[in-house]
């Protein structure tokens, strides 16, 4: 478990050695530690590649094509797309003799559900996280008062030091994971929201597209 130098630094003891001192309750902070790295770094690679995918040159172009009622080529013109703007807009043009808002809506939440995998995950590690170090605060102090307990304090002042320790450095483990994780965890929240924003607005602007075209046909 590698935990800032700073405060291995302050402690006077190297990151392993805080970890050990931590007890067993530094494995499950450690293991939360490990998902929320996965979680960032899968997020961040899906982001970014998602964000090179991006047409919306291509987008408009499609809703050109609707607006001179060709629908067919608009169709065309997005299915090669991996843009996921165009991915709902081919989706919704395909079923809108069905039902065009129902079509949207379907598409929409299935790409908003592929930007919202593993943002839960985090969450939980986020929260989670403090919590196992205040598990580890609260079995630690146990330690120091069952040393306490014991009678003779000069004898038992390794074991009362040490429960100190190990209720220390599992809050400080957990608060720094917390801590660590919360700013990736808005960013991707900011990006969802952003794609949201991208699929509302294309679903304004296909909805008066259509209705200027209906306009101009009467």
């Amino acid at each position: 478990m590698h935990l800032p130098l700073p405060l291995a630094f302050v402690m006077g003891q190297t990151p392993m050695e805080l970890f050990v001192h931590g007890g067993w309750i530094m494995w499950p902070i450690l293991l939360t530690s490990f998902i929320a790295v996965t979680a960032v770094v899968e997020r961040s690679i899906f982001l970014v590649t998602e964000n090179k995918r991006r047409q919306p040159a291509l987008v408009e172009k499609m809703l050109e094509k609707v607006e001179d009622g060709d629908v067919e080529a608009a169709v065309r013109m997005g299915q090669p797309s991996r843009d996921y703007v165009a991915r709902v807009l081919v989706y919704a043009l395909t079923h809108k003799d069905h039902s065009l808002t129902n079509a949207f809506t379907r598409a929409a939440n299935q790409e908003l559900n592929r930007f919202q995998r593993g943002i839960a995950v985090l969450d939980t590690c986020i929260t989670l996280a403090p919590l196992l170090g205040l598990l580890g605060t609260v079995l630690g102090m146990m330690n120091t008062f069952g040393a306490l307990g014991d009678g003779d304090i000069a004898a038992n002042a390794g074991k009362i030091t040490g429960g100190v320790g190990e209720a220390l450095i599992a809050v400080a483990a957990g608060l720094v994971i917390s801590i660590t994780c919360l700013l990736p965890f808005n960013l991707l929240n900011v990006r969802v929201e952003e794609a949201r924003h991208n699929i509302t607005d294309a679903a304004n602007a296909l909805e008066l597209t259509m209705k200027k075209r209906a306009a101009a046909v009467v």
